[in-house]
């Protein structure tokens, strides 16, 4: 099982008509807007209090530690982001903020390595007493991954030494050893950290203590359960069962026996991130095969259209195979970025577009959905269908908003994203075998070896709206080598122009790339067209809640109606079943972003029903329509209002004709 490689960020440039928006954005806006955010200086957000606790643990300022008790890893997001940012292109005022929060958090470090402000300001003596519930290890591991990332991005030794201290000291209290402590934490994030510092640092002893909290998950008795009767029986978070329900942790079984997507739909997908980053550093076949088990529930079973996955609030867990109602959708945003970290660990591991397919799902739907196109303001919750009238009045929907908050008490996934966005970069291309494979069309240029030599690689993208790229190959010399081109699942056909000839591909490989191998010579252009048909996606007709409706597609974009285009009470529109479809554009809209217009009918009843809640038929008219549908990353921004992914498709409707039922 030989792994594939990914590029380092700074080994990339998007340059992308659709995409370097978003970059800018993350880097002019979101990181910035974010920094004002921890420090507390966003009106009429929620309080952080990040950085105030850094500061009053390393005792730069007098207080009481305020927030969640992870509030820590806000900050290490944050200074992920940074890193990121960093190392596509040096920025002195950034690199200097980042600097200065790099000393408080280090400053904030007792002697022995350990880092968190909640444990030292709040409840010091107390550490490693409620791994079930308190997070240490989780904020561990991000800061463990900013570490990691810092010193890629700038040089700098200083965090990246501080985290590897604190990893020593976690190995110190962690082992199988006697006198150590056998449990893991609630909430997985240390086990694909400790991978990172692996391959930072060049030591082992990172990557078997990550083992070693994988294969501790699961195994009996169960170690949250003897926590909990050693500390008296007390629990952080009374509303949530995290100690006794071991289905929301993962921890119900032992990883390699796990085959279900079960709990906590973020801490999955972070555990099988690691799992798959421990079966490509091991060759552990048992890991490696539990992963594809996990991939194909949560994928093929128990994953919405959008590329979001958790059915339910509850738990913000999975919940039965195929229940995913629309309207009460948790779907956090957090689990999509997670997803792709997941996809793209699996895509090294196993050669299979349908990774790649599930990556850009999730990135053109839910994780770029879950901002607002300005970047200050965010979605936790990314339902499929809203109806606000019943916001605040049904409890069932506590956890929906029909607008985005500028932040949150729990406010993981802003920094989650500027941090995906912020790599974006390492998601374009796999190396494997002398192949360079194609994952996400995003306009890039990047530097790799294949063939024995440096290739310059430049890929020019008109992806989004017309579905057009077109590859530059720079070899140093002529050399053979190959392009592994994906296929997506929403085109079908391909038009490729390559030395002069055109082809046109209806089926890929049996792994779903198309395979250009060749002698390539400096300047050597590969132009492909992909065809973007409107595509009536269907679910699997167990899905009862999407029974006898369908959603639109284009292109790698999920389609919504929003009340801002269709007027209130969309769940009385129909979709003609041989309507044609006119491109438009939005102006509030990202440039090249299509909108879809079709012809549909409005059903509704010809009876009269004043004061009254139920009566005999009366029949239902129809009326035609023109519908108007817009790409769902882009809902919410043009005011409160209505929004459906998913819409009847009746064959019977005719606009002079009067039916007894809808």
């Amino acid at each position: 099982m030989k792994a594939a490689q990914t590029s380092p960020t700074h080994n990339i440039q998007i340059e992308d008509p659709f995409w370097s928006d978003y970059i800018r954005l993350v880097r002019e806006v979101m990181v910035p807007y974010q920094w004002e955010a921890l420090n507390d200086r966003v009106q009429d957000a929620e309080p952080s209090h990040a950085i105030r606790n850094f500061k009053i643990a390393a005792g730069l300022e007098a207080g009481e530690f305020h927030g969640m008790v992870f509030q820590d890893s806000d900050v290490a997001k944050w200074l992920e982001a940074a890193a990121y940012l960093l190392e596509t292109r040096r920025d002195s005022a950034l690199e200097e903020i980042a600097d200065g929060v790099i000393d408080i958090v280090v400053g904030a470090q007792r002697e022995d390595g350990y880092l968190n402000t909640y444990f030292t300001l709040k409840e010091p003596g107390k550490e490693w007493s409620n791994l079930a519930e308190c997070h240490e290890l989780y904020c561990a591991g991000h800061f463990i991954e900013a570490g990691t990332a810092y010193f890629r991005a700038t040089g700098k030794r200083k965090l990246l030494d501080a985290v590897s201290r604190f990893a020593d000291y976690i190995d110190s209290v962690f082992g199988r050893e006697p006198g150590k402590l056998h449990g893991y934490d609630g909430h997985q994030e240390i086990e694909l950290a400790l991978v990172k510092l692996y391959r930072t640092t060049g030591n082992e002893k990172y990557l078997n203590l990550s083992r070693f909290f994988l294969d501790q998950r699961g195994t009996m008795p169960h170690y949250f359960e003897e926590e909990w009767e050693k500390r008296g029986r007390t629990v952080h978070f009374p509303q949530l069962s995290m100690v006794h329900d071991h289905s929301y942790s993962q921890s119900y079984l032992p990883v390699r026996e796990q085959m279900d997507a079960e709990g906590h739909a973020v801490r999955l997908v972070y555990m099988c991130t690691a799992m798959a980053d421990i079966a490509a550093e091991t060759g552990d076949a048992q890991m490696l095969s539990a992963c594809k088990k996990l991939w194909d529930s949560i994928t093929g079973k128990r994953m919405y259209i959008t590329g979001s996955i958790g059915s339910m609030e509850q738990g913000e867990s999975f919940s039965a195979d195929y229940d995913l109602p629309g309207d009460l959708a948790y779907a956090e945003t957090c689990a999509s970025v997670g997803l792709m970290f997941f996809a793209r660990r699996m895509l090294k591991l196993h050669r299979s577009s349908r990774y790649a397919d599930v990556m850009e799902r999730a990135l053109y739907n839910t994780v770029i959905g879950g901002m607002s196109l300005d970047g200050t303001r965010f979605f936790y919750v990314n339902p499929l269908e809203v109806y606000p009238d019943v916001i605040g009045k049904n409890k069932n929907y506590d956890h929906i908003k029909a607008e985005r908050q500028g932040w949150f008490s729990c406010a993981c996934c802003p920094p989650n994203v500027a941090r995906l966005l912020a790599s974006l970069g390492e998601y374009i291309f796999t190396l494997q075998d002398d192949a360079l494979y194609v994952e996400l069309y995003i306009g890039a240029r990047t530097r790799v070896e294949l063939g024995g030599q440096m290739v310059d690689v430049e890929l020019h993208s008109d992806y989004v709206s017309e579905g057009k790229v077109r590859l530059v190959v720079n070899p140093e010399r002529n050399g053979e080598f190959t392009l592994a081109l994906r296929m997506p699942e929403w085109t079908d056909r391909v038009d490729i122009l390559a030395g002069g000839e055109t082809e046109s591909v209806t089926c890929a490989g049996e792994d779903g790339y198309i395979r250009l191998t060749r002698k390539w010579h400096p300047g050597d252009t590969v132009e492909l067209t992909f065809s973007m048909p409107v595509r009536r996606m269907k679910s699997h007709p167990l899905v009862r809640q999407t029974y006898s409706k369908v959603a639109l597609q284009r292109g790698p974009f999920v389609y919504c109606l929003e009340e801002a285009d269709n007027g209130k009470r969309l769940y009385q529109l129909r979709l003609k079943e041989d309507g044609e479809y006119t491109l438009g554009e939005e102006e509030e809209f990202p440039k090249g972003v299509k909108t879809l217009q079709t012809a549909g009918y409005r059903v509704s009843s010809e009876g009269k029903w004043t004061n009254r809640l139920y009566q005999s038929d009366t029949g239902y008219v129809c009326e035609p329509v023109d519908l108007k549908l817009i790409p769902y990353f882009a809902w919410a921004n043009r005011g409160i209002g209505e929004m459906s992914v998913w819409i009847f498709e009746d064959t019977r409707l005719d606009p002079t004709e009067k039916i007894l039922s809808p």
